[in-house]
């Protein structure tokens, strides 16, 4: 099992955030897994953001704000848009 699964069944066991990973590192790969879900190249609204988002976590804010001061959203004022995080081939 490599780390990044390791991560990912430890703080998501059934697809869901049970908890914000402390360790940076830790954070980063779960935070990356949640990106996955948004689509490279398309704007969200906030609403449209938050259903995606609410397939990982309630606490949307907290998740939102993790994935902008992370680099992996950026934002205007009225779109959200994946900029960062991998990508599946």
């Amino acid at each position: 099992m490599d780390e990044h699964e390791r991560v990912v069944r430890a703080y998501l066991p059934r697809g869901r955030i049970t908890q914000i990973p402390v360790r940076r590192s830790d954070r980063l790969l779960v935070l990356d897994h949640v990106a996955r879900a948004l689509d490279p190249g398309v704007r969200y609204t906030e609403p449209e953001l938050n259903r995606v988002l609410s397939r990982f976590s309630s606490d949307l804010a907290v998740l939102r704000r993790g994935l902008l001061d992370e680099g992996f959203l950026e934002h205007d004022r009225t779109r959200y848009w994946r900029c960062g995080g991998t990508v599946d081939l």
